[in-house]
């Protein structure tokens, strides 16, 4: 098993990165320090964050950086001597990248070239850099099959190519310069603290309004659904115990339609929160125009991870959706300041930045 003192987790005060620092903080196996760097874009938001660092005084520690900046992030890893990285850092929506996709050439590809190179001068020190993926690098599956590790990468938007050149690089600088690197490509996650531009959080927000429900196409695209604290498990079994240079599939065994889920959110928010004028809220549904390049299909293959360290998802589905609409409804504030862009207001007085 491997031990890291100082481990830089880029990206954490997004998503996935707020909930795997949250979760690794509680690991009785993990005693070491965390430094969070992000450089707070929309979607990275500290005041996720407010109050670890009392409940875990000297484990963690906030640094605002820009990866795409390299001597930011050298000065970082000098000051905290940073001896391992999960790279969690990356533009993530695939709407935005249709729409600007220079953002997304910066953050995603150069941004962790600048890690690999900085970890690779720290090389003496260096334990393991754990690179975030995701299984759009694969491209779109038929109707039957799933994709495993030896899949060949098709990405079809500007998001999935951007983050299949990074997954190369990573690659690379292992075959190459013998960094220690894993790679993990991880089915749709879903749960606590996700941006409401994605569709669950989006879904359950306009239902409570009484908001249309944006629906692509015919609603009948399939994801591949991953609760998002399985998801962090399964990061932390590949980084202490995964074999260096390989990548594993990280997937949550739930296969569902996008309009499948679109349902299921009005029934369970219609049986917990019936609407005023007595309307199912599935009236709300509106499918709309659909967008380009838009995969018919992802599904994960995940037995290489699950035979080799033991790693399975706990959350069904439906027991981790009812856990995701919950935290939504008992953190309306939260979601407030977010749709609202009042969180900007407490980044502007907190770091100066609209």
């Amino acid at each position: 098993m491997r031990d890291f003192k100082n481990l830089l987790v880029t990206g954490g005060c997004g998503f996935i990165g707020t909930n795997f620092i949250c979760r690794l903080l509680e690991k009785p196996d993990f005693s070491g320090r965390i430094i969070n760097v992000d450089t707070l874009t929309y979607a990275g938001n500290p005041e996720n964050l407010e109050g670890v660092s009392g409940r875990y005084p000297g484990r963690y520690v906030f640094e605002k950086a820009n990866i795409c900046e390299a001597a930011a992030i050298e000065a970082v890893f000098s000051k905290y001597q940073v001896d391992a990285i999960c790279h969690f850092a990356a533009e993530s929506h695939v709407d935005r990248s249709i729409k600007d996709p220079s953002s997304f050439i910066f953050s995603n590809i150069v941004g962790t070239f600048n890690l690999l190179e900085i970890a690779r001068a720290n090389r003496e020190r260096f334990a393991l850099f754990h690179h975030i993926s995701t299984d759009e690098v694969y491209g779109s599956l038929g109707p039957e099959g799933l994709f495993t590790e030896e899949t060949p990468y098709r990405p079809n938007s500007p998001y999935s190519a951007s983050k299949a050149a990074s997954d190369h690089l990573v690659r690379a600088y292992h075959e190459t310069f013998g960094l220690p690197t894993t790679i993990s490509n991880c089915s749709n996650n879903y749960g606590p603290y996700q941006f409401p531009e994605k569709l669950i959080p989006l879904v359950i927000l306009n239902a409570l309004e009484g908001k249309p429900l944006p629906v692509y196409g015919d609603g009948k695209n399939i994801r591949d659904w991953l609760y998002v604290t399985d998801h962090c498990d399964a990061i932390w079994t590949i980084m202490q115990a995964g074999d260096c240079g390989e990548t594993y599939n990280i997937g949550g065994d739930s296969e569902i339609q996008n309009i499948a889920i679109v349902e299921m959110i009005c029934g369970i928010l219609d049986e917990i929160i019936p609407s005023r004028d007595g309307r199912t809220r599935r009236e709300l549904i509106a499918f709309v125009a659909d967008r380009p390049g838009h995969d018919r299909r992802y599904a994960i293959d995940f037995k290489k991870l699950n035979r080799s360290l033991g790693w399975r998802p706990r959350e069904s589905f439906q027991t981790g959706l009812r856990k995701t609409i919950q935290w939504y409804l008992d953190h309306r504030p939260w979601c407030e300041r977010i749709k609202t862009g009042e969180y900007r207001q407490w980044l502007r007085e907190h770091y100066g930045q609209a």
